[in-house]
């Protein structure tokens, strides 16, 4: 090949490889994924409010997504808080951040009320029943509310005498301060005299359910200072855990429980962990406890087997 041609075609390469290098460069950008696009969450936040018909004084924020057990979709928290007491709303999205889906993810491999019965404690709570019940039943009550008083009502009339051994109740004070303004002393009253006995407590629950109409915020203490007279209790020591209100964190203990399952309003019944936030009359209620107790014939994964089993001692050998 005459030099001068060789020279010119070494010269075209190198003007073509020139030219190419930024095309290359180009495409590979080209075949990058692009990013995932910001999540609006003032947008969000104003149709989740429209959706669960949150009102203006609801502050609401958006959680920065999450992954999730589903491919493609990522888990946000959305927290509702008005007056300090807050709800939370768990929603999946997808990645483009503009279909939303409400709803519970289910393994069919696990109790599909777990999530609840992680939340439940009912370890040192006023509880009636046989311990190791294959049923559990967790009551959020309010002892100023006039439909925990016939939720109570129905509980304490058929509970024990239709299930003696299959049933275990345990309660939990939810007062809703915002509304029923000696709901929570009454709760503070009432551990002051479970912590001195706890079948006073039992006692003190049904006789401030019938006080209802007769007790206020002003004359709470001095009603509950009548209420135990004759009583198993040492009077000195529950005027001054009443003056005090040394039993308050227990009850906040309580709120916080109560809100981490976003309880909103009482009675609210957690039946091994399934959830009555209505009151039920007795047929019904009594249909749902059977068919627990059936499922329990074959499935171990609820009572109180699930947290926190409490054996009665073993009574003495007969000589």
């Amino acid at each position: 090949m005459h030099p001068s041609i060789r020279r010119f075609a070494l010269a075209l390469v190198v003007t073509l490889s020139l030219l190419l290098l930024p095309m290359c460069g180009q495409r590979k950008n080209d075949s990058a994924k692009p990013a995932a696009p910001a999540l609006d969450k003032p947008a969000l936040a104003a149709y989740v409010r429209h959706l669960l018909a949150w009102p203006d004084t609801v502050t609401v924020e958006i959680g920065d997504p999450a992954p999730s057990e589903i491919p493609g979709l990522r888990e946000i928290v959305v927290t509702g808080t008005l007056e300090g007491r807050s709800a939370q709303q768990k929603f999946l999205i997808t990645a483009d951040g503009q279909k939303l889906i409400q709803g519970t993810i289910f393994d069919l491999k696990q109790n599909p009320f777990r999530p609840e019965l992680a939340k439940l404690t009912t370890d040192s709570q006023p509880s009636l029943g046989t311990p190791g019940a294959p049923v559990v039943l967790v009551l959020f009550t309010d002892f100023e509310c006039p439909y925990c008083r016939e939720e109570s009502k129905t509980l304490r009339a058929n509970l024990l005498t239709t299930y003696p051994k299959e049933v275990r109740l345990y309660l939990k004070d939810y007062p809703l301060s915002q509304i029923h303004p000696w709901a929570k002393p009454a709760a503070i009253a009432g551990r002051c005299i479970f912590q001195q006995s706890p079948e006073a407590f039992w006692m003190y629950h049904d006789w401030i359910f019938d006080q209802q109409a007769q007790i206020s915020a002003a004359n709470l203490n001095s009603k509950v200072m009548e209420f135990a007279v004759g009583k198993p209790l040492d009077p000195l020591h529950l005027k001054r855990c009443l003056d005090t209100r040394a039993t308050e964190a227990e009850v906040d203990k309580e709120l916080k429980e109560g809100e981490s399952l976003q309880v909103d309003s009482t009675p609210t019944l957690f039946v091994n962990g399934r959830r009555i936030n209505q009151t039920m009359a007795w047929p019904q209620l009594k249909s749902l406890i059977d068919s627990e107790l059936a499922y329990q014939k074959t499935a171990k994964n609820a009572g109180d087997q699930a947290c926190c089993e409490v054996k009665l001692p073993s009574a003495p050998a007969k000589k």
